[in-house]
């Protein structure tokens, strides 16, 4: 007969090495080409060192490391703070999924754009895909409009009181105008203005699109989970967003969104 109570430890190691391999998968995909990368493999490094300071009995040495391991992680989540909400955030996404976009508004951002880079108006929208990015940018004046270009070329004009600010585009429609993002601290060319420099510290802690009409050359760049990609002309515009908007449902639904039906 098979003595199944016999196995059960065997069983629960398998299930416990199974579960440590899972986070750490996760964490090396959430700290991915991220500031907290670095410092993950160097802490990695420390922790074999103190469990090797252990078993060769360097008691003064493993006695330090557990003093500054106790201290490290506090000093991780105050350092890395946005990198922590921007993962959290992106751990949630396979469960419920990036919310439903339709994407017909997009045409109208495109015209819109285009307009703003023939005319040289600076410009920065937000289009809002899994992450809320009103947990992020608390400034601006609540718009609830539907996308037009007219509206943004409204928006966007040098007399406007809100152009110095990004539109906010969540579920289709322009949530916000006149926000304030915040800027990176990454160092960047001097062809890059303030508007590129917002748009990149967004992406650093949200999975937003981000686009940018500079107001000097009217060219377009679009920033993208921190990877900016800029000369866009006009006519490829709309296929590039399309292509960075999730708009196939059934991936956007997530697990839990797949059976609400």
């Amino acid at each position: 007969m098979y003595d199944f109570a016999a196995k059960l430890p065997s069983i629960i190691e398998l299930i416990d090495i199974f579960l440590v391999a899972v986070v750490l998968y996760w964490v090396m995909r959430l700290v991915r080409n991220t500031r907290a990368e670095r410092m993950l493999w160097g802490l990695a490094v420390i922790v074999l060192v103190y469990f090797i300071s252990d078993r060769v009995h360097l008691y003064t040495f493993h006695w330090i490391l557990n003093k500054f391991l106790a201290s490290i992680v506090l000093l991780v989540i105050v350092v890395f703070q946005k990198d922590i909400r921007k993962a959290l955030g992106e751990m949630g996404r396979p469960f419920i999924g990036r919310k439903n976009i339709e994407t017909g508004f997009l045409e109208e951002v495109s015209k819109g754009v285009t307009a703003m880079s023939i005319g040289r108006i600076g410009g920065l929208i937000v289009i809002e895909r899994g992450i809320d990015l009103l947990d992020f940018v608390d400034t601006g004046v609540d718009i609830d409009g539907e996308v037009s270009k007219e509206l943004l070329l409204t928006i966007f004009n040098p007399s406007s009181p809100m152009h110095d600010g990004a539109v906010i585009i969540r579920a289709g429609r322009v949530a916000r105008a006149g926000s304030i993002l915040p800027l990176t601290s990454r160092e960047l060319t001097k062809s890059m203005g303030t508007r590129h420099r917002a748009a990149i510290g967004l992406s650093e802690e949200t999975d937003g699109v981000v686009i940018v009409v500079s107001e000097k050359t009217g060219e377009i760049s679009v920033v993208v989970e921190e990877t900016l990609e800029m000369g866009i002309e006009p006519a490829e515009l709309l296929g590039r967003l399309r292509a960075v908007i999730d708009i196939d449902e059934s991936a956007s639904r997530g697990i839990f969104g797949r059976y609400r039906q």
